[in-house]
């Protein structure tokens, strides 16, 4: 049994038919809480009078359909969204790009640039850290931003993890993106500030439809962000359920495993708003050699993905869905929180990533030390090394300088710095310093 309801008020149902999301009431409202009905219809007709906007109400996804009773919420919605359905999406193909990953990779076998006598020093520093780090088993991280993979480093991140160097890779969305284009199609890197005049930027269909997908599927299949994308690009292709597999999951989980049922319903949603068939999507992947992504998913390292709501041109696109989104990123944040946990001893490289290594690193390692605290351990000797262009003149090792000095407002040292154990910084290029420091490992 469906009925479809659509606010008399909507401009735009067209697709918010296929959501089947049970609404709040309005805080403080006289019908707050819960509508119960023997009959929906009398509780549709109930809602209807009062033009709250329902959207659509399958009752066997709802509660308790055995019995017939459902529980039906709603809310008046006063501020309009932006209808991405609308949105004029282009092929990728037809967007010209900065960065072409067959020439503009950096092989691991590359002679770097001198980083001179800081940077000599660091690097005979972090490589005895990693080598005891290694023997003793704990973790070795590598975070780094976007621009580490804009400047085609992932073969070089390739050999770290193949030579058993590093544990866990960890990047922002950007970081995910620009990997995934490198893998499909051979280039990424538009020019944002044309594309943004013209209205294009980031309206590109493949992006946003394939990575939003293997977003979807992945967080029904109970992976990370990373892992879902790197799946994706490894194998090829997608696993699309039917129509059918996805309903009876959410009907037989949603009382034991809510959360299982609703990412099930979120794919769903998209398989009928896109019309997908069921069975094996192929998407071809030709230059997954310099994808990093395809290379952890098939060493078994943890690759996560960090992102922020509304920060990527994944976004744009309409099959984009935030749930999923939260489902695997949180994977994700957990993976590499757990990776944190094990950082007694260990190492961890911070590259170009001024936002999200830093607030990661210090959430995690606050509950890691809260957990071992609760073992009568305390973190202490771990090693942070941090990378990046920006010039400073104040010793790190002393801890964060005063207000009144510059350097106190390089956020992402200043947070290092509080961290604990051992930080050092140095200011160089993340080609020269990923490939002296894969050289001198090796």
């Amino acid at each position: 049994m469906r009925q479809n309801l659509q606010n008399t008020k909507s401009c735009s149902t067209k697709y918010f038919r296929r959501l089947r999301v049970p609404l709040g009431f309005p805080q403080g409202s006289p019908e707050q809480g819960v509508v119960r009905s023997n009959r929906i219809g009398r509780a549709i007709s109930f809602l209807q009078s009062r033009h709250y906007a329902v959207i659509s109400i399958y009752p066997s996804l709802l509660l308790r359909y055995s019995c017939h009773e459902e529980i039906v919420e709603t809310a008046k919605m006063p501020f309009d969204q932006l209808d991405r359905f609308k949105v004029h999406c282009k092929p990728l193909k037809e967007r010209p790009n900065k960065v072409h990953i067959e020439t503009d990779h950096v092989p691991a076998d590359a002679t770097p640039k001198p980083l001179g006598a800081a940077g000599d020093t660091a690097i005979t520093e972090i490589v005895k850290r990693l080598i005891t780090a290694r023997e003793t088993g704990a973790s070795r991280m590598l975070a780094f931003g976007a621009h580490s993979i804009k400047n085609g480093l992932a073969p070089v991140f390739t050999k770290l993890i193949a030579d058993g160097w590093i544990t866990h890779l960890a990047t922002n969305g950007a970081g995910i993106i620009h990997d995934w284009e490198f893998a499909y199609q051979g280039h990424s890197s538009e020019d944002v500030r044309a594309n943004v005049t013209r209205g294009e930027f980031g309206t590109w269909h493949e992006t946003g439809f394939y990575i939003n997908l293997a977003i979807l599927v992945g967080a029904y299949k109970g992976l990370g962000y990373g892992e879902s994308v790197g799946a994706l690009v490894e194998k090829e292709g997608l696993q699309i359920p039917t129509e059918q597999e996805l309903i009876d999951t959410v009907k037989m989980l949603v009382e034991s495993d809510s959360d299982r049922a609703a990412s099930a319903a979120d794919l769903l949603t998209h398989v009928r708003a896109f019309d997908l068939n069921p069975g094996w999507l192929f998407v071809p992947h030709p230059y997954k050699k310099y994808g990093l992504q395809s290379a952890a998913y098939k060493l078994g390292i943890p690759y996560t993905g960090h992102p922020m709501i509304g920060h990527d041109i994944i976004y744009v696109h309409p099959m984009n869905h935030c749930a999923a989104i939260g489902r695997t990123a949180q994977r994700d944040f957990l993976y590499y929180a757990n990776g944190v946990s094990n950082i007694e001893g260990g190492v961890y490289i911070s590259i170009g990533s001024a936002v999200m290594s830093p607030m990661i690193f210090e959430k995690s390692l606050s509950m890691s030390q809260n957990l071992a605290i609760q073992q009568g351990k305390h973190i202490d000797n771990h090693f942070m090394m941090i990378i990046d262009l920006a010039k400073s003149h104040w010793d790190w090792s002393k801890g964060e300088p005063p207000a009144d000095n510059p350097d106190y407002y390089m956020r992402y040292n200043k947070t290092f710095a509080r961290m604990g154990g051992t930080m050092r910084y140095l200011s160089a290029d993340n080609r020269d310093f990923l490939l002296t420091l894969s050289h001198a490992l090796s």
